[in-house]
């Protein structure tokens, strides 16, 4: 009751138009309700008409703590998405823009700001800005003797579109009217300029993310028009710190002859700003597999392909925050163009780095401890797991060295033959036990792994994960009856180990492993009695097929399974050499 008396206080003081009056009503209001995030129905329209009072304000020739305090309670109200209504308007949403500094209008003077004593780290993420653009007849209302203000402003506004965004979708529309992500992209230029504090850097970003997530039509804006990959990438490297001491080797400016594993971690504020880079590339690169880019592109691609390389090999501020910052350079490296995945391979051998074929193995070893991490946690595979391992599996599907590098650490010479390749705590053992988990994506995922580490052949992608485990992905391209698919790989020799050789012939194909002996069931029968048994097996598949039970399946010569009709079935339990009749028109294609 008390919180609904203050509010319509608020309410009273701000309708007397005294500025004053209002800004002291505002603090008041803004310093009781600054932690709130839930509201009540039965207030909203008060916080609706308040929203209102505020915006109308906003529009008169303010003081600079009269501003802030109505932006402040303009991000306070705009956490209640039922309450929305004053600031999705065009003219409202305008006004926000032009505090936050991004308004598109057609005469602009850049005001400049000084960076404000140290940096100001916000409690959930908060960053630093930059340059504001506003009208040149207001330029005199935006020069005020303290420049932190300014920058206050700012933040605020740019915190209340955010919460905008994020809630309302009328209100989504009229920021991509508006061209609010040019002003935000004309900001991002000047990433390298100290002027702007975290807390705009940031909000800057992640209204950047919020439009590209959420509206189509601004995705393909900032890619085309406002050259997107590239404002990006320049701003992952400032925000990086890098410098080149080649065309596509990364390393921290100050830190050039430290090797990767000793670099300092990134502070809080360098990974924060990284992340929603990270994750605004993802947004406007996630198609970029399914179509074909130029040289131009792909040289854009390879630049940022090296800084994410570098984001692999950094450490962030704790090592959840590591695997957050990972995560996101792992989902990204997913989008690249495949060709342009060689960046991973590129930086010269070190002192410490991993070395296979002559190659610096670094990222690939990193990815690989990535995915392992994944598999242990076992909780959500399909967003955790499969990014890493879709990367690595493409990787390998088109390095040789690569795919030769991950084989010697997942598919080593095979000498355990007692145990089922699912058991254990090897790495293989662990691929091979997905391969039947219940999502079909992770199942696929992992065994299309395995498959690709074994060349595609089939003997030997069933040597190491035996014929049961391998059946789903077989049956799915067409090789149940053997051979190899069509992937194009280089020849090398099978290394059998001794212990391998030496089992061979006595290894169950089906589970992978050598068994006990087992009786023969039909020992001492005569012919007669084993065709009758073999009837009584046909009449029971018949009797469960015709109610539905099972679905029996013949082996075609194309490798594929196709379906046994009941009348074929029928003709078998009176006839056992009957030959069902393959379907002639096979619609299924052999993946490649």
């Amino acid at each position: 009751m008390a919180m609904k008396m203050d509010l319509k206080a608020t309410i009273e003081q701000m309708e007397t138009g005294e500025q004053d009056t209002a800004l002291a009503a505002l603090q008041s209001y803004n310093t009781e309700m600054n932690h709130c995030f839930t509201f009540s129905k039965e207030d909203g329209r008060d916080r609706e008409l308040l929203g209102g009072l505020v915006l109308g304000f906003l529009n008169r020739e303010l003081q600079p703590s009269c501003q802030l305090a109505c932006l402040e309670t303009v991000r306070i109200l705009s956490r209640d998405q039922h309450c929305l209504e004053p600031f999705i308007s065009r003219s409202a949403m305008a006004t926000l823009a032009h505090y936050a500094g991004i308004a598109v209008v057609s005469t602009v003077t850049p005001v400049h700001s000084q960076q404000a004593e140290g940096q100001v780290e916000g409690e959930e993420g908060e960053g630093e800005e930059e340059t504001a653009e506003v009208p040149s007849e207001e330029v005199r209302e935006s020069c005020p003797p303290s420049e932190n203000s300014d920058q206050e402003v700012i933040v605020e506004s740019l915190k209340s579109i955010s919460n905008i965004l994020l809630r309302n979708e009328t209100g989504q529309a009229v920021a991509a009217d508006l061209q609010l992500i040019k002003g935000v992209a004309e900001r991002l230029k000047q990433c390298h300029d100290p002027t702007w504090i975290h807390e705009v850097r940031f909000f800057d970003l992640r209204i950047t993310f919020l439009l590209t997530a959420l509206r189509v039509d601004v995705r393909a804006q900032l890619v085309q028009e406002l050259h997107g990959i590239s404002l990006l990438g320049n701003q992952l490297d400032a925000t990086l710190g890098l410098c080149w001491p080649d065309t596509l080797e990364t390393a921290r400016a100050g830190f050039g002859d430290v090797p990767p594993d000793q670099l300092p971690p990134l502070s809080r504020q360098q990974t924060e700003l990284a992340m929603e880079i990270l994750k605004i590339l993802f947004n406007i690169t996630f198609d970029t597999t399914r179509r074909k880019v130029d040289e131009e592109e792909a040289a854009e691609y390879r630049h940022l392909g090296a800084i994410l390389r570098h984001c692999l090999m950094s450490q962030a501020d704790g090592e959840e925050r590591t695997e957050e910052f990972h995560s996101h350079t792992v989902n990204l490296l997913g989008n690249l163009p495949l060709l342009c995945l060689d960046v991973l391979l590129i930086p010269k051998v070190q002192q410490g780095s991993i070395e296979y074929m002559g190659v610096n193995m670094d990222a690939v070893n990193m990815l690989l401890g990535f995915m392992e991490k994944a598999l242990d946690r076992g909780h959500k595979l399909k967003e955790t797991l499969l990014p890493s391992l879709n990367l690595l599996t493409e990787s390998a599907r088109i390095h040789r060295e690569t795919r030769k590098f991950l084989r010697s650490k997942v598919l080593p010479p095979l000498r355990d033959v007692k145990n089922r390749p699912e058991v254990g705590n090897a790495l293989r053992n662990k691929l091979v036990r997905i391969m039947t988990h219940i999502d079909t994506d992770v199942k696929d995922c992992a065994a299309e792994f395995l498959f690709v580490l074994c060349k595609e052949s089939v003997s030997r992608f069933i040597k190491y994960t035996g014929y049961g485990n391998a059946a789903g992905l077989l049956a799915a391209r067409g090789l149940l009856r053997g051979g190899r698919d069509s992937g194009i790989y280089s020849e090398d020799e099978e290394s059998d180990t001794e212990e391998y050789r030496e089992a061979k012939a006595h290894i169950n194909p089906v589970t992978g492993v050598v068994e006990e002996e087992q009786p023969n069931p039909m020992e001492g029968m005569t012919e007669e009695q084993k065709e009758l048994e073999a009837m009584k097996l046909v009449q029971m598949f018949d009797k469960l097929s015709r109610t539905n039970l099972i679905q029996p399946m013949q082996l075609g010569m194309d490798g594929k399974m196709s379906k046994i009709s009941p009348g074929d079935l029928h003709k078998l339990t009176h006839n056992p050499l009957f030959q069902p009749e393959e379907p002639t028109n096979s619609d299924s294609e052999d993946e490649a």
